[in-house]
């Protein structure tokens, strides 16, 4: 039983078939990969790296041509693909927006993705659109609410979604809580995934003074279908205490590297994808990065560990 109980039977036994199909079905390779960049089409293609998968931003995407799905299709042929969403505003008051799902439906169906997710925030209101990912409140208002978003995204797709840890600076008065326990419960009720991002979960313990590693600890790591490392900025807020900006935009910090260490010691290999959406350094970079990743993952690895790029006959 979860930890806040289960008062929907139905919606658990119906959540246990989502969580029974994405075990089973087509999974990312236990391995590393990178964001795909615009900036880095043609050096794929020309070198064809060793690496486990790509990731795209979906909303990228969302069109029916040019140079971005020329190249996307080209390289889908060889590599496995992670298609990661940043506009379904999983944590919105408003119903999800079923134009974007249909979109999403269709993108799916073009690349076959072996993982989808998404971020446990919000980004509209109404007619609004934030170019952010903003937090919830922790109480069981939201709890049904980012439930029933996560039920409708799942049956509108037909496959499993992984659910990502947020990076957050502040926290509402109202939460009666913890970001885990909810974590937590939403996953028992809907048969989601996890998306472990490491980098997220140190954020915003350093913000908000919690330790990071107990609050990995206390996720539902049997749930992690993928996990995410990147960079983070370092500011200050108004009264001097440190302050952790998740930038995407420099390399992967030593605190963060330890804590997937242990992650990897306990959990054993998984997809990671390292993300870098700002200051995008040359494809040789992010590939050191993947295979310091790698370098983490134990060896005693199933069959799986070594897929990912197909060499051509």
């Amino acid at each position: 039983m979860s930890r806040l109980g289960d008062r929907q039977g139905g919606r658990a036994q119906h959540a246990g078939a989502w969580a029974r199909q994405g075990r089973a079905g087509d999974e990312l390779p236990a391995r590393a990969g990178i964001g795909l960049k615009p900036e880095h089409f043609r050096a794929v293609l020309d070198s064809r790296p060793e690496l486990g998968f790509f990731e795209v931003h979906a909303e990228n995407y969302m069109v029916d041509g040019g140079p971005f799905h020329h190249y996307l299709g080209r390289i889908r042929e060889d590599y496995p693909l992670s298609l990661h969403g940043v506009g379904l505003s999983i944590g919105g008051e408003a119903p999800l927006d079923e134009a974007h799902l249909d979109r999403l439906a269709a993108l799916i169906r073009r690349y076959q993705p072996a993982s989808f997710s998404e971020h446990l925030a919000w980004s509209s209101h109404g007619e609004v659109f934030f170019n952010d990912l903003l937090p919830v409140p922790y109480d069981r208002v939201t709890l049904a609410r980012v439930c029933n978003h996560v039920d409708r995204v799942q049956e509108r797709l037909q496959r499993r979604m992984l659910l990502e840890n947020p990076s957050t600076y502040v926290e509402f008065e109202a939460s009666n809580i913890d970001e885990t326990d909810f974590l937590c419960e939403v996953i028992h009720r809907t048969g989601c995934g996890l998306l472990l991002d490491v980098n997220n979960a140190y954020v915003s313990c350093v913000n908000h003074g919690r330790d990071a590693a107990a609050y990995i600890d206390a996720l539902p790591l049997e749930a992690v279908g993928q996990i995410h490392l990147a960079g983070f900025a370092r500011d200050q807020d108004a009264a001097g205490a440190p302050l952790l900006i998740d930038s995407h935009g420099s390399p992967v910090d030593d605190a963060v590297w330890g804590l997937y260490a242990a992650v990897m010691a306990r959990l054993g290999p998984k997809p990671t994808l390292l993300e870098r959406d700002n200051d995008v350094p040359a494809l040789a970079i992010l590939l050191a990065e993947a295979r310091c990743a790698e370098d983490l993952m134990p060896r005693s690895a199933g069959p799986e560990y070594g897929d990912g790029v197909r060499s051509r006959p």
